[in-house]
């Protein structure tokens, strides 16, 4: 039986804003496995990268809870808070602003193991070139500055530094979106690598469903705050439910000549964050919507062995939009 890591519990975010509240993440609830990869993926501004953040104490939550080994981090204090980061580390989406151009790449995978002495002084030199080759990285740039790098050495520099303490869990927040394809693909084998020689747990971030079904042993679709579809990786691809999963997955190019899916293209405006009406979120662009849609909103159920949706009508016949 697979042992839980993390539980997230109605996990809500929202930021004031002057004309009220912005529902950034709102009532959402997952599990992720030790030792699984967990893909995370919705259009820009659905609230990924806010869960990845606040799980990890980032920013400050609204409610809810996340439980870690049988806890809930979130009501920790500073103190305990700062001993717990060790286990759960963070890589970047960009790799340039995430690293101190003022330090050497040396002295940026040295700093957490300085900041929580958890290796002796004299021994710091040994463990970073030991771990400059563990990601791929020559040690002939220790004393290089990022701005040396390019942009896939950076990224590998970035995900060094968040292994630097021997994590467990990482939150990778859309660690290869600012990469060029070909560097892409080695930097997904290298987190792929790491995560079977030292049993890491990911939560992988990403707008990219070719990337996130790569690497992921399960998805989770959002929109706009709200989990739409989640489940096993191969399972979303071969039986979306959810209108809005099926679109996203019209868009996904087919690597082979002559064969192309028809595309689904979305109509309407996206409701604001703001103050959300009641209802549906997804409604006002969705070709199946109806009455209800727009005055009820759907649950989050089960419709076959760990394959979750939100919506009032899954399993009709479903007649795709005009493209």
């Amino acid at each position: 039986m697979k042992e839980k890591l993390i539980e997230v519990k109605s996990l809500k975010k929202y930021f004031k804003v002057p004309s009220g509240e912005l529902h950034a993440v709102d009532d959402v609830s997952f599990d992720i496995y030790k030792g699984e990869t967990v893909g995370l993926v919705g259009e820009s501004g659905c609230g990924k990268s806010t869960i990845g953040r606040t799980i990890l104490r980032l920013i400050p939550h609204t409610a809810g809870e996340v439980i870690y080994k049988g806890e809930n981090i979130l009501a920790y204090s500073d103190e305990k808070m700062r001993t717990l980061r060790r286990e759960m580390q963070m890589i970047f989406q960009d790799p340039y602003s995430s690293l101190d151009s003022r330090k050497t790449i040396g002295q940026i995978i040295a700093e957490p193991l300085l900041i929580n002495k958890t290796v002796p002084k004299n021994q710091i030199n040994e463990v970073v070139l030991d771990l400059l080759s563990k990601g791929g990285v020559s040690r002939k740039l220790y004393n290089s500055y990022p701005h040396e790098l390019d942009g896939g050495r950076r990224q590998r520099v970035g995900i060094i530094r968040a292994l630097a303490l021997n994590p467990s869990f990482i939150v990778c927040d859309e660690p290869v979106s600012s990469l060029d394809v070909s560097i892409q693909a080695q930097i997904l084998n290298l987190l792929q690598e790491l995560q079977r020689n030292m049993n890491l747990t990911y939560l992988f971030i990403s707008h990219d469903l070719s990337v996130v079904r790569h690497i992921s042993d399960r998805i989770i679709v959002m929109y706009l705050g709200e989990i739409v579809e989640s489940c096993n990786a191969n399972e979303l691809f071969k039986n979306p439910l959810h209108p809005y999963t099926k679109a996203l997955l019209s868009a996904v190019p087919i690597a082979k000549y002559n064969q192309q899916r028809q595309r689904i293209i979305l109509k309407g405006d996206v409701p604001s964050p703001i103050n959300p009406k009641p209802g549906c979120r997804f409604a006002p662009r969705c070709w199946k919507a109806k009455d209800i849609c727009f005055n009820e909103c759907p649950c989050l159920k089960e419709y076959s062995d760990g394959h979750q949706a939100r919506c009032h009508f899954v399993g009709e016949a479903d007649d795709m939009p005009a493209t």
